[in-house]
């Protein structure tokens, strides 16, 4: 059916209304208390239509006044303030074997961490049912949370809800996230390719990270997060970055994905352990561990000058450096994160990778390009989960408050 020109009008009225709101939420969170004024000419609003949306957002609950603030010319302020500290949100961390479970203020604060048991393709289903339970519990426990973000493996098909490869654990394509967890609990939840999630947690948490970075997960799988002018890059059915099945090696080793020679199955934790369980000394009990349990082992030892594990350490280093080569030719990020269990090798695997890159990056990309550690206080890909719910409370606020009547 024709849409008519009232109804057209409505929606365009609606949505710059939302628009509005949500410039107003984001402005307060990355800027801190300010006054009316102070938004007003930061967004390009009127001062009566800042009055107007705010004293709405004030009632709903959304903000707060903080009492008079030192204005232009001296003048005297009322100050206005999205709390962080107010609202929660649940984050969900996804990895194949490993599931996390993290409470977090907006600002991105860790307030409690679960670690569920250990997952096997034939546990994915208990699984499931524990997650279902677990959150529950801490919706009743703490009726500050207001969202639950969910950090899934890609590629992610977000339109399905599924996610296509899975390497070393098909029986996660089995799940259907959208499914499983849009309409199952009584606050809303958000579900994201987890280095996607990973770099919102660095653009949201980290002040330092700016508009333009990428960040590189090499966990249980490798992955990539791309923002761009502070927009995440997506494609076009939310499988883009996918740098984990770019091939290194056309001849190499086969890949779950049908290619050969994937980045993943060279610097992941599975690749590192199948790489000592060969070996057999490096990390004599290694086949006895789970791959987090082996690749902290090495990475221990090569921390006390093992040079057999540094020699490794650096292996591994060198395939993570022909990532972040792609990474820089392909989206010239200002600044290239990498996180997850692979960067607790630290600085000698961080040392290699920068070396890879100064011999076969573009020297001007080289020197524009910063290459580190994650520095966040918890898990990138958890926290990011939970950035993926800030994202959308900031986006959505009348998902979250009752705004009728804002404009």
């Amino acid at each position: 059916m024709m849409e008519t020109t009232a109804s057209v009008h409505t929606t365009t009225v609606a949505s710059l209304s939302e628009a509005n709101r949500s410039n107003i939420l984001q402005y307060l969170y990355h800027h801190g208390i300010s006054s009316r004024a102070q938004i007003a000419k930061a967004l390009g609003l009127t001062p009566a239509a800042i009055t107007k949306i705010t004293a709405r957002l004030i009632e709903a609950g959304a903000l707060e006044e903080t009492g008079d603030i030192e204005g232009r010319k001296n003048r005297r302020s009322i100050g206005l303030s999205l709390d962080a500290t107010r609202f929660h949100v649940v984050g969900v961390k996804f990895a194949r074997s490993l599931v996390q479970i993290g409470v977090f203020d907006l600002a991105g604060a860790l307030l409690g961490l679960d670690n569920l048991p250990p997952v096997t393709d034939g546990t994915i289903g208990e699984t499931i049912r524990d997650i279902h339970r677990r959150v529950n519990l801490l919706l009743d426990r703490d009726p500050r949370i207001v969202a639950i973000g969910m950090a899934v493996p890609g590629p992610y098909l977000r339109e399905v809800g599924r996610i296509a490869v899975v390497s070393g654990m098909q029986g996660w394509r089995k799940v259907n996230f959208i499914t499983e967890f849009t309409h199952a609990f009584r606050v809303p939840v958000f579900v994201e390719h987890d280095a996607r999630a990973g770099a919102l947690a660095h653009y949201l948490f980290d002040r330092e990270s700016g508009g333009d970075l990428a960040y590189y997960l090499v966990g249980e799988g490798v992955g990539l997060g791309v923002i761009d002018h502070g927009r995440l890059f997506n494609g076009a059915i939310g499988a883009a970055t996918e740098i984990g099945h770019v091939s290194i090696d056309v001849d190499g080793r086969l890949c779950d994905c049908g290619n050969r020679g994937c980045l993943e199955r060279y610097c992941s934790t599975p690749a590192i352990h199948a790489m000592l369980v060969e070996d057999g000394q490096v990390v004599p009990d290694a086949a006895a561990m789970s791959h987090t349990q082996a690749c902290r082992a090495l990475f221990a030892k090569a921390h006390d000058g093992d040079e057999r594990a540094l020699a490794m350490v650096r292996s591994v280093g060198r395939y993570v450096g022909y990532g972040c080569v792609t990474i820089m030719n392909a989206f010239n990020p200002r600044r290239v994160v990498i996180g997850d269990i692979v960067a607790e090798a630290g600085e000698p695997m961080l040392r290699e990778v920068r070396r890879t890159v100064a011999d076969r990056a573009i020297p001007e990309l080289v020197d524009s390009t910063e290459i580190l550690l994650s520095g966040l206080d918890a898990d990138a890909a958890v926290a990011g989960a939970a950035a993926v719910a800030v994202t959308q409370f900031l986006e959505r606020p009348s998902l979250f408050f009752d705004v009728s009547g804002a404009s």
